[in-house]
């Protein structure tokens, strides 16, 4: 990683193209420091410090924490990437859109442009909810029409800009923009998750104890980003093989290929919809006063919680974690078969004349290729459910305050870095003909 980072500065274009991506970077934590004006910076933090919840956890560290100290980027990219996956499944449900996908570059241009009109709406949206709901509860100083016109004129242009940066950077930087914006926002918060774990774990003990435990938290860490690397580079190939045909007085084809089934096809979508829909009765009852944690919905509120898992005093509170692992199963399965159409596969292998040694063509293939899907899928869930649990048992366990540096975060981290080296060495590879990662 480094040496191609090395080889890449060496090249005046690419160069240009890091220092652009690094200087919209620094815009980005500016923003992120950048309040508000008549909002009280600190109402989230203490708002929820008061809380015995973490539904906004998985949020604030997609947002770098702008959304707990309330900058103009408090929204960050979030509302793009919920358009997104809004425009992806549209494109599954809706003929018309579909083939717009399929029409080129015009047609994904056009399918952008409606993303991004639903990224300002949906940024409109959640702005005029939190002004609205938690401005009468102390979030804006002055609770009257024009401080709620200001503070959500603010943080949906706030939304829009990183948008726009986003795209700026995959146009004129190293690419991967939204990406790279939420990785950024991400990496924010690690100096802050390792003082919590240096003073929950290290500090006041004795210099034996103080090492052990360093060790074993550098051990842990390192092996969960291993496991990451290891489940996102994870691919099942399938062989193919395409027979031979005449083309005027010569023989073409007849090679070999492989269609490539990532372990992970889904990414970590399944945990942000797992992670949505459990936060999401959370979410609602953070707007109304004072909930009765003790009544039956009060219980069900915290079984939803992930911070009121692994609790050895009460541990009832973790038959949420079952709920939560059989979304992510289900999840897995509902966006890997709108990504993934194995007939259509099966048929246009068909079509150019390949085949899957040993399996009939069409429908048998079809079928194949479906089995193979569903068996791999299984493990990818169970891979990201390993990832996501493990610091939710740490933090339940230690009694360890909730670290945004989390399972779901690592595989946004280690994707978006993994993508992005690709990205620059195939830049490389277009001038100087040979990669750099054999050298």
């Amino acid at each position: 990683m480094l040496k191609t980072l090395r080889n890449a500065f060496k090249i005046k274009d690419i160069r240009k193209k890091l220092l652009y991506t690094f200087m919209m970077l620094v815009v980005i934590r500016f923003g992120s420091q950048l309040p508000i004006p008549g909002v009280e910076t600190g109402f989230f933090k203490n708002f929820f410090a008061q809380q015995n919840n973490d539904a906004f956890g998985f949020f604030n560290a997609m947002t770098g924490s702008s959304f707990t100290n309330m900058s103009v980027f408090a929204l960050s990219i979030t509302p793009y990437i919920t358009s997104s996956i809004i425009m992806q499944l549209l494109t599954i449900a809706i003929p018309k859109l579909e083939e717009m996908q399929k029409d080129g570059e015009d047609g994904r241009k056009k399918i952008a442009e409606y993303t991004r009109y639903i990224t300002v709406a949906l940024a409109l949206i959640e702005s005029i909810a939190m002004a609205v709901g938690f401005g009468g509860q102390g979030l804006l100083k002055v609770y009257n029409t024009m401080s709620i016109i200001m503070a959500v004129t603010t943080m949906t242009a706030g939304s829009a800009l990183l948008m726009w940066i986003g795209e700026r950077i995959t146009e004129k930087g190293v690419g991967n923009g939204i990406s790279i914006v939420l990785l950024v926002n991400i990496l924010s918060s690690l100096p802050s998750d390792m003082m919590t774990l240096y003073y929950r774990f290290i500090f006041g003990r004795s210099v034996a104890k103080a090492v052990i435990a360093a060790i074993i938290i550098a051990v842990v860490i390192v092996a969960i980003v291993i496991f990451v690397i290891v489940l996102q580079d994870g691919e099942r190939r399938i062989p193919v093989q395409y027979s031979k045909k005449m083309q005027g007085r010569k023989m073409v084809g007849g090679q070999s290929s492989n269609i490539p089934l990532k372990v992970n096809t889904a990414g970590v979508i399944p945990v942000i919809f797992a992670s949505s829909i459990m936060s999401f009765p959370v979410v609602i009852a953070q707007f109304f006063k004072n909930v009765d944690y003790t009544s039956i919905g009060g219980k069900i509120l915290m079984m939803l919680n992930s911070s009121s898992w692994f609790k050895l005093d009460q541990p009832i509170y973790s038959v949420g974690m079952i709920i939560y692992i059989a979304l992510i199963i289900a999840f897995a399965y509902f966006y890997t078969s709108i990504t993934f159409n194995p007939l259509e596969v099966a048929n246009n292998m068909k079509k150019s004349g390949g085949f899957i040694p040993g399996i009939r063509p069409g429908k048998p293939t079809s079928d194949y290729l479906n089995s193979i899907l569903n068996y791999i899928v299984f493990i990818g869930a169970c891979g990201l459910i390993v990832i996501c649990i493990i610091p939710i048992m740490v933090s339940g366990l230690f009694n360890v305050s909730r670290l945004s540096f989390g399972g779901t975060s690592l595989i946004i981290i280690s994707s978006v870095i993994l993508e992005t080296i690709k990205a620059i060495e195939s830049q490389m590879l277009v001038r100087y003909y040979k990669g750099f990662l054999n050298d």
